[in-house]
C-alpha cells in the first residue's frame, strides 16, 4: 500500500569523472571492468581511499565501488591513480553509460564474458540514456539479478536460448551470441525515442506504450537461489555489513588470503579468487549473520539529507529483530528501495514504521525516539 510517491533524489549517481558532494566528502564510483578487480588492484584502489580518502570503501547495489571522503582539492590525483590502476576509463561520457551488471561467476572467454565486453566496447553507439538507466549480463545458468535495477536484461531461456528482454517483462526475444549485443542497443533506442518523460524502463513498461510482438514472444528462466557468504568453487566469499569496507582490512584480507582477484557483486557480496575462508571478524562469513538481513544507508553525519545515524542503530538491534529490517535515513529510501517487512525511515531526528512496505509509505508509527528504540525494538 504505497501512500505517497517516493521523494525526489536531490543528487545523482556519481562517477569517477562526475562524484557526488557528501557529508563526508566527494564520493568517487569506480567501475570495475566485468565487475573484477585483480588483487593489485584492490590493494592499490585501498591506498588510494586510505591516502586520498576517508579509509571507507561502498561496495554498491550496482556492482561499484565508492570511494568515500574525498576533498575537492584530491579529486584530481585520484583519478590518475585510478588511471595509473587501469580502473578509469579515458572518455568521461562513456565512463559513465558503463553501468553493465554481469554475472559474477563468469569465465574467461565463455558467453558472459564475450558479450559483457563487447557491450563495453561499443558504448559509444547507445543513444544519451537517463543516467541510471543500466544493463544486466544475467547469462549464467539462472538468473541472479531479478531483484536488481537493470532496464534491458540478457539471460537465459529455460531450454539456454539466450534471450533479451526488458524490464518488468517476463517475456523476450531469443538472439544468439553473434546479435544479442545489437538487440541491447536496439531496445536502448527504442527505450529512448518511446520513453516521453520516464526515466527508467520498467515505468514504460507499465504505461500504455507497448513493445513489439515479436520482443515479447519467449518466456524467461526461473532465478538462481540467492548467493550467501561462504566457500565457493571459484574461491571464498565475504559479506560487508551495510556494503561498507574498510579499505586497511580489505587489503589485509587479499594479502592473508592469496586471493587472485576481487568480484564485485550487488548484493553486499564479493567473491575472493582462489582463496580459502579466513576467521574474521572483519567482514560477515555467515549467512545467518544477523547483519547480513539488515540494510542501512551511510545515515547521518555521511549523508546531508539524512537526520538519524543509521548505521549506529543497525549495529545495536543486529540479533534483536526477527526477518529482514530496512534503517532509511530518510524516506528516498537508497539502501533498499524496495519492500521490506521492518523499515524505520528517519524523520526530523526520529523514525517512523513502515509495515510491510516501501520508505516513502503511510507509517503505523511516527516520532519513535533512537535511545528508545532499543528498549522496544524487539516488539516492533
Amino acid at each position: 500500500m504505497s501512500a505517497t510517491h517516493r521523494p525526489e533524489a536531490k543528487g545523482w549517481c556519481p562517477g569517477a569523472y562526475r562524484p557526488m558532494m557528501s557529508g563526508d566528502g566527494l564520493v568517487v564510483r569506480v567501475r570495475p571492468t566485468c565487475a573484477r578487480l585483480t588483487a593489485d588492484q584492490v590493494v592499490g584502489l585501498c591506498e588510494v581511499a586510505d591516502a586520498l580518502g576517508n579509509g571507507v570503501i561502498d561496495l554498491t547495489s550496482r556492482a561499484n565501488l565508492q570511494i568515500r571522503g574525498v576533498s575537492e582539492d584530491n579529486h584530481a590525483e585520484v583519478l590518475q591513480r585510478l588511471a595509473a590502476l587501469d580502473l578509469l576509463r579515458d572518455d568521461p561520457a562513456l565512463e559513465s553509460r558503463r553501468n553493465i551488471l554481469i554475472s559474477p561467476f563468469w569465465q574467461d572467454g565463455d558467453i558472459t564474458f564475450r558479450i559483457a565486453q563487447e557491450l563495453t566496447a561499443r558504448l559509444g553507439e547507445l543513444p544519451e540514456l537517463p543516467a541510471k538507466v543500466g544493463f544486466a549480463i544475467d547469462t549464467g545458468s539462472a538468473p541472479v539479478f531479478r531483484n536488481n535495477s537493470a532496464d534491458f536484461r540478457l539471460e537465459h531461456t529455460p531450454s539456454g536460448e539466450l534471450l533479451v528482454l526488458a524490464d518488468g517483462m517476463a517475456r523476450g526475444h531469443v538472439v544468439d551470441a553473434d546479435t544479442a549485443v545489437d538487440a541491447l542497443i536496439e531496445m536502448a533506442h527504442w527505450f529512448e525515442t518511446h520513453r516521453g518523460a520516464a526515466r527508467r524502463m520498467a515505468p514504460v513498461m507499465m504505461g500504455q506504450t507497448r513493445l513489439p510482438i515479436a520482443w515479447q514472444a519467449t518466456l524467461n528462466a526461473a532465478p538462481a537461489p540467492k548467493l550467501a557468504p561462504g566457500p565457493h568453487d571459484m574461491g571464498a566469499i565475504y559479506g560487508a555489513a551495510f556494503g561498507q569496507l574498510d579499505a586497511s582490512r580489505l587489503s589485509a584480507l587479499v594479502s592473508a588470503t592469496g586471493a587472485t582477484a576481487l568480484r564485485v557483486t550487488p548484493w553486499r557480496l564479493f567473491l575472493l579468487e582462489e582463496a580459502e575462508m579466513a576467521d574474521t571478524s572483519d567482514f560477515i562469513t555467515r549467512a545467518d549473520d544477523p547483519l547480513f538481513h539488515i540494510d542501512a544507508c551511510p545515515g547521518a553525519p555521511r549523508c546531508n539529507t539524512a537526520t538519524v545515524d543509521t548505521r549506529q542503530l543497525a549495529q545495536d538491534v543486529a540479533g534483536r529483530i526477527k526477518g529482514p529490517l530496512h534503517i532509511s535515513g530518510c524516506a528516498k529510501g537508497c539502501a533498499r528501495p524496495r519492500k521490506t517487512q521492518t523499515t524505520l525511515v528517519g524523520r526530523d531526528g526520529k523514525f517512523d514504521l513502515v509495515r510491510n512496505g516501501l520508505p516513502w509509505d503511510e507509517p503505523v508509527q511516527t516520532g519513535l525516539s533512537p535511545d528508545t528504540l532499543l528498549d522496544i525494538i524487539g516488539d516492533i
